[in-house]
């Protein structure tokens, strides 16, 4: 967000604002601000998938445990667990700390698309994309600072990559570029360590390094990228190495995808994707539900994402100036005289169509996901990494909304009594239209924020349950339970592990168990309770189980909690 200008006083350079940047820097702390109050106030609320990155992160600050996956789930990498842990061997684990680290992840990103946004296009425009990040919808936010795995930090990893590729093309750096290659292997390493949805911006961000730097990645600077990337995906090669068969990540990442819907058509799919996913990944739907208005913005994406590649391209086809001139009125006071060498005009188009491609494969790898149509709703969070693709989208409505300031409306016929310039006409009306848009985006984007923050009496009242009931129980005296999965991990994670839980589905046999030692320790405890919501399926079935077998209980009421203490000792049914 910081832009600086020199300027030369008394023999020294003398950094500050310009205007974008000092907006950008307002915006940014803004957003940086709202999310923080969210952060202390545990909004968006937690969840048993939250919990289970804690439980890691609690683990490796105590030495007991270093995994390279997150715990039941061998395909994603839990850099989020590590860079909580210093916190928690510093304090007591709580979600505040697990989430803080994600926080500055997200001001990181915030900065680094200013400066990516700025690079490639305008000032402006780069200001404008900090008030699109400031803003965040519930479905926004919970992407950004939940620990729920990569996307908080695979971001600003693209973005910090690219700018590398793009100093590094642009010869820009001239002292220490093996520090970048390395850099820049090591940075794509730890990201398909972490998340493979990633792995689309990865591949572009690549070619941009390869387009720029091909003659030197041939020599020791090959050889610094492959080995910065070897070290930042080792622990993915370990483990693979040594898994059992059928469990190494692409096997288990095949399972997942086979297994994780039921059979749907092209259309569903694709109106899950675009219509309903692209709206809700960047914050124009509620969580809930999209509007039919809304479903407009996922139809016009693809649209945008076209025109914008046919201006990258045209861009690059256009003949280069034969000398340098001086630095596009657009560009703004950041840019210098260099910037409009043909080296730089080449490395910025081609980085503008690498932001274009990674959006366009990320979106079609999405759309062929069956969760697509059958829960778009809930999986719109694989989307999310389309943030990285906001400028590239924006930028042709920023272009046809400039013409409504500067574009000539009269031409000097017109001045001399002639005929309207019906050209200039179009563009102006174009520039409106194209002003509406993005006003419009702007202040469906309020809406949604606003919406957020009405719901957050209602989501700390349920949060303040979910951890009072680890109070509860261990003023009863229970250390084993048993209860569904989106009660277990966040009891034990709320009690620091003070009880245990293991996971009963709907049938009253076991249910999904991330971290096998915990039920182990359940299934042996003498008496374990029982612990179900009051309306969930499982519920009515234990109590049908406990009049069937004529076993009594004790039972404790807590908000939509029942706790059953049985008589005797009751397990899971085979």
């Amino acid at each position: 967000m910081v832009v600086s200008l020199a300027a030369e006083q008394t023999g020294r350079r003398r950094r500050r604002l310009d205007p974008p940047g000092l907006v950008a820097l307002v915006l940014g702390l803004v957003g940086i601000g709202y999310r923080l109050v969210l952060l202390l106030l545990t909004v968006p609320g937690s969840n048993s998938d939250e919990a289970t990155f804690g439980l890691a992160a609690a683990h490796i600050a105590t030495g007991r445990r270093w995994p390279i996956f997150l715990y039941g789930q061998h395909y994603m990498g839990v850099v989020e667990s590590y860079l909580a842990a210093p916190l928690f061997a510093a304090f007591e684990p709580n979600w505040v700390l697990l989430r803080l680290p994600l926080l500055l992840l997200y001001a990181a990103f915030v900065y680094l698309m200013y400066r990516l946004t700025r690079r490639l296009y305008s000032p402006w425009l780069a200001t404008l994309v900090v008030g699109f990040l400031a803003l965040g919808s519930e479905r926004v936010v919970r992407d950004q600072m939940t620990a729920v795995g990569g996307r908080p930090e695979v971001k600003p990893a693209v973005a910090l990559l690219l700018l590398i590729a793009l100093a590094l093309g642009e010869h820009r750096i001239s002292r220490r570029r093996w520090l970048c290659f390395g850099a820049f292997g090591l940075l794509t390493g730890l990201c398909v360590w972490d998340d493979w949805l990633i792995l689309p911006y990865l591949a572009v961000a690549a070619i941009v390094l390869l387009v720029g730097c091909a003659r030197e990645l041939f020599g020791w600077a090959g050889l610094l990228l492959i080995g910065g990337f070897v070290l930042g995906v080792l622990p993915l090669i370990v483990d693979n190495l040594t898994a059992p068969p059928g469990q190494d990540s692409l096997s288990v990442l095949s399972q997942v995808s086979a297994g994780e819907g039921g059979q749907t058509s092209a259309v569903d799919q694709l109106h899950g994707s675009v219509l309903v996913g692209i709206p809700l990944a960047t914050g124009i739907c509620l969580s809930t539900y999209c509007t039919g208005w809304q479903m407009a913005w996922g139809a016009l994406y693809p649209v945008l994402l076209l025109i914008a590649a046919a201006l990258a391209v045209a861009g690059l086809r256009r003949p280069s100036p034969t000398r340098p001139g001086p630095a596009p009125t657009d560009a703004g006071p950041g840019r210098h005289a260099a910037d409009s060498s043909p080296i730089a005009r080449r490395m910025r188009y081609v980085a503008q169509l690498a932001l274009l491609v990674g959006a366009a494969l990320t979106l079609a790898g999405y759309a062929r996901s069956s969760l697509a149509a059958s829960a778009p709703l809930a999986s719109a969070r694989y989307l999310s990494i389309l943030q990285l693709s906001l400028p590239a989208v924006l930028w042709p409505l920023w272009l046809a909304a400039r013409r409504v300031r500067k574009g000539p409306l009269l031409s000097d016929s017109v001045v001399q009594g002639a005929l309207p310039n019906r050209r200039g006409v179009v563009a102006r009306a174009g520039g409106v239209v194209a002003g509406g848009v993005v006003a419009t985006l702007l202040g469906t984007m309020v809406y949604t924020t606003v919406d957020l923050i009405t719901e957050v009496p209602t989501i700390r009242a349920e949060e303040r349950q979910s951890q009072q009931l680890a109070t509860v129980l261990r003023r009863a005296g229970i250390r084993h339970v048993y209860a569904d999965y989106w009660t277990c991990n966040r009891l034990i994670f709320n009690s620091r592990e003070r009880v245990l839980c293991a996971v009963l589905g709907d049938s009253l046999r076991p249910g999904q168990d991330r971290y096998p030692a915990y039920p182990r320790q359940v299934n042996t405890a003498d008496r374990p309770a029982f612990v179900f919501t009051l309306h969930e399926p499982a519920n009515l079935a234990f109590r049908n189980l406990l009049r069937d077998r004529g076993v009594t209980a004790r039972t404790i009421e807590f908000g939509e909690y029942r706790i059953y203490q049985p008589s005797v000792t009751l397990r899971p049914l085979p």
